[in-house]
């Protein structure tokens, strides 16, 4: 995974880019009706169950935004939420604060929804050594809070973009020449390059996974679209000799099966792709 230095440059960029996209050359609805010295407060509130994932992402929302707002937390990151609680106030300038507005309320929206399916997935895993990891299958633009919100739903991340970690799936190898050149290629490129990156090997089938074990280096093996039977066999295949890792279409019905099966990690790229945002409101107050 990218540093935790790179991790806040890119969510700088991110509430950057947000607040240009929203405010343009400026708030005209604000600066029409509301004097630029009126100040105000508002709350954070919640209108459906689940789990909270944003505030702290909001906070820095609005110290890009207005450094003088103040935010009086009482509900953190990560912990469960029902219709009616509050979240936190913000105060200090009105104007401010309706430019913070959407950025901060479609943020912690979908960051929410994220935290409160990934913790489901989590609580289905309990009791099984599988994690459940993130995908790429993020909105463009927006990647550095998803994967934020798994982290607080209780997931791990998975590799952030193409440069943090290799991942050999079947377009790379079919494209190569075959798995073993695949990784023979990748090996040698990063040995030139001097790159220090953790290789991942899809297979699609059992012949496969004995095809990638007979090459060193690979740090786990994706055992991708395989039924529970063929996972089993996979993993008792690779034993100790790589991390494993399922995926594809496993959701709420599969993911215990697949865990149960002994598999490392589970990817779903449904962490990202597929919740509705989690309803919450700033109301002035």
């Amino acid at each position: 995974m990218i540093s935790e230095a790179q991790f806040k440059n890119e969510l700088q960029i991110l509430i950057k880019n947000a607040i240009r996209e929203d405010i343009g050359p400026g708030d005209y609805s604000s600066l029409a009706c509301i004097p630029a010295t009126a100040t105000g407060k508002a709350k954070l509130l919640v209108k459906e169950d689940g789990i909270i994932a944003g505030v702290a992402f909001a906070k820095m929302v609005f110290e890009y935004v207005d450094s003088n707002l103040q935010v009086e937390t009482f509900i953190e990151d990560g912990i469960p939420v029902k219709k009616g609680d509050v979240v936190f106030h913000v105060s200090g300038s009105s104007q401010s604060i309706l430019k913070s507005e959407r950025v901060v309320l479609n943020s912690m929206q979908r960051m929410s929804a994220i935290a409160t399916k990934t913790k489901e997935y989590v609580r289905l895993l309990e009791g099984t050594k599988t994690k459940i990891l993130d995908t790429r299958k993020t909105t463009p633009g927006f990647r550095a809070c998803e994967k934020w919100a798994v982290k607080i739903g209780g997931g791990e991340n998975h590799r952030f973009a193409l440069y943090d970690m290799i991942m050999l799936k079947d377009n790379h190898n079919d494209f190569a020449g075959g798995i073993t050149l695949a990784i023979a290629k990748t090996k040698a490129y990063l040995k030139e390059n001097n790159l220090d990156l953790k290789i991942i090997v899809e297979a699609r089938n059992l012949d496969e996974i004995k095809e990638i074990l007979e090459s060193e280096g690979v740090y786990r093996i994706l055992i991708d679209n395989f039924n529970y039977e063929d996972t089993q066999k996979a993993v008792i295949l690779i034993g100790d000799k790589c991390q494993t890792e399922s995926s594809g279409n496993i959701n709420e019905e599969t993911i215990r099966h697949y865990a149960e099966c002994g598999v490392d990690y589970i990817s779903s790229g449904a962490l990202t792709h597929s919740v509705y945002n989690m309803d919450l409101s700033l109301k002035a107050i």
